[in-house]
């Protein structure tokens, strides 16, 4: 399984050549996103929408926050499981992780809990996490 963290998923959305080409070269049913990487694509949307200081930025925001949440509908939503939350206990436990952020502890740990492969454009960033395995096809 691969999971697309949410700059990957940006990238997609924006019609990167090399993200939909790897995307076409896997099965669909093996390909999904996390549950935080939808609160992230959604919240900012959301701040896109509230912050619009024009009526058409704010009616662009509020487009762009409808044609989000269709794209999203299509796509497999990993939740956050008992094994998932357990590896975030685990990965939070270690000093040397301490300065990856909160949302990216809990996608690694998602990933981990469910021996999926994280597609990022962070390769640096998310192998630091033991045993995550992680790819890049934004570059």
């Amino acid at each position: 399984m691969y999971l697309l963290d949410t700059d990957t998923l940006t990238h997609l959305y924006a019609g990167n050549t090399n993200v939909i080409a790897s995307l076409n070269a896997v099965e669909d049913s093996e390909v999904g996103i996390t549950i935080i990487t939808k609160a992230e694509m959604l919240r900012g949307r959301i701040e896109y929408l509230i912050k619009a200081e024009n009526k058409e930025s704010l009616l662009k925001a509020q487009e762009l926050l409808f044609r989000t949440e269709e794209l999203l509908a299509e796509l497999l939503i990993i939740p956050i499981s008992q094994k998932a939350a357990d590896e975030f206990e685990r990965l939070r436990a270690v000093s040397k992780l301490r300065k990856i952020g909160r949302a990216d502890l809990l996608i690694a740990s998602i990933s981990l809990a469910n021996k999926a492969t994280l597609v990022t454009r962070n390769i640096r960033h998310f192998k630091q996490i033991p045993g995550l395995r992680v790819v890049n096809w934004v570059d």
